[in-house]
C-alpha cells in the first residue's frame, strides 16, 4: 500500500510488513488529545464513526486494565472492540492491544504518542498485526476511513472553538 493521505491522515503501510503508521496534527494541546483518550466520557464523543453510538462498558486505564467499546448502529445491531491497556505515560504515550470481537483472534498491538509543538498535538498511532493478512485485512475493511472520521470528530472536540 505504501503510504497515503486520508482526510488528513499521513498512513504508512509498507508492503509485507505487519505494521501501519498513521499520525495527524490536532489545533489543540497534548494534555487535551490525551485527556480524550483517557476519559470515557470524551472517548464515547469522538471513538468510531457518527452512524454509530459508542458505549464505554469498560475502561480501566492503567497497565494491566481492560477496556472495552461498543458500536450500536440505528436499527441497534452491536459491534464490540476490546483489548488490555499495556502503557500509560500521561501525557506522551499509551499502549494497548486491539481486537475487533467480529474477528477474534486477529489482536494488533497500538502504541499512540502525543508530541506537541507550539500549541498543537502530533497524533502518531503504530499498530502491529500478527500478520500481514491481518494488517492488509484491517485496510481493506476500510479502517482509514474509519480512523479518519473518528480523528476528525476528535478535532471538532480538542480543538479551539469547538
Amino acid at each position: 500500500m505504501g503510504e497515503t493521505a486520508v482526510r488528513g491522515l499521513d498512513l504508512t503501510a509498507k508492503p509485507g510488513a505487519q505494521e501501519i503508521v498513521v499520525t495527524r496534527v490536532f489545533d489543540a494541546p497534548r494534555e487535551r488529545v490525551f485527556r480524550a483518550h483517557t476519559d470515557p466520557k470524551l472517548i464515547a464523543q469522538w471513538w468510531g464513526p457518527a452512524r454509530f453510538t459508542t458505549i464505554i462498558d469498560k475502561m480501566d486505564v492503567r497497565p494491566g486494565g481492560s477496556w472495552r467499546f461498543v458500536h450500536r448502529d440505528s436499527d441497534g445491531n452491536e459491534y464490540a472492540f476490546h483489548g488490555v491497556f499495556h502503557e500509560i505515560v500521561e501525557p506522551e504515550r499509551i499502549t494497548w492491544t486491539f481486537e475487533f470481537e467480529g474477528m477474534p483472534g486477529h489482536i494488533s498491538l497500538e502504541t499512540v504518542t502525543f508530541e506537541e509543538h507550539n500549541g498543537k498535538t502530533t497524533l502518531t498511532a503504530h499498530s502491529v498485526y500478527q500478520a500481514v493478512e491481518d494488517r492488509d485485512g484491517m485496510l481493506n475493511a476500510g479502517m482509514a476511513e474509519g480512523l479518519a472520521e473518528s480523528w476528525d470528530r476528535l478535532a471538532a472536540l480538542v480543538e479551539p472553538g469547538n
